[in-house]
């Protein structure tokens, strides 16, 4: 039974996948700060960014088959090149970029138990480069860099059999993306499960969307 941890788990696509992988019969651990779990998953009641609480976390679970690093925020109103919200900025930083490796750092040791596991991380396509937009600058950034470290990290974690993959989840109806959007959490979820089964080192460092086709940067 394959053993998956879900950053962000209590709502939106952290939710949906942590519903979609206890739907498959697998083990499900979400991290979340506050509210409920889904049913018959395990919580581990955390801030993605306290490297402490991270660390007893993850001495205190068992191997990881499959990490997902979903917790993230879409930071201040103020993301202009020529109004920026400095400290919001920070805090994108910290929760989008940083956090994501950090959860990766203390839970390595519960991937290499597991043997052959697999990291994805939720990117974004407002990260793609080819995008020259002055809306949600840092938002945008902090992506751009979340998928330069995962790069980085997949280079790093190939020779021991890890692999390391980025997600566009697309427009999806949550809280951050809004009611109009494209696509269901569920819909997106079950995409990013079947993209985390199927991934080997072939993928490893590349970016891709929920129905698994490959996007570029």
């Amino acid at each position: 039974m394959p053993h998956l941890l879900i950053t962000g788990g209590g709502r939106g696509i952290g939710r949906a996948l942590a519903e979609n992988g206890l739907a498959r019969g697998w083990r499900v651990t979400v991290t979340l700060r506050r509210g409920e779990p889904p049913a018959g998953a395990q919580a581990l009641f955390l801030d993605v960014t306290d490297r402490a609480a991270l660390d007893l976390a993850a001495g205190r679970t068992g191997p990881v088959d499959i990490l997902i690093n979903n917790a993230g925020i879409i930071g201040p109103d103020r993301q202009d090149p020529l109004d920026m919200d400095f400290d919001g900025f920070a805090e994108l930083l910290q929760v989008n970029t940083l956090a994501p490796l950090a959860v990766t750092q203390a839970f390595l040791p519960n991937l290499r138990a597991a043997g052959h596991a697999r990291v994805l991380s939720i990117s974004s396509q407002m990260a793609w480069m080819g995008y020259a937009k002055a809306d949600r600058i840092a938002y945008r950034a902090s992506k751009a860099a979340l998928n330069k470290v995962m790069q980085g990290l997949a280079t790093r974690l190939e020779p021991e059999g890890i692999a390391v993959a980025l997600v566009d989840p697309g427009w999806v109806r949550t809280d951050m993306g809004g009611a109009a959007a494209d696509l269901s959490a569920q819909q997106v979820a079950q995409g990013i499960l079947e993209l985390a089964e199927g991934l080997t080192l072939a993928g490893s460092g590349r970016f891709f969307r929920h129905d698994g086709s490959e996007r570029p940067f």
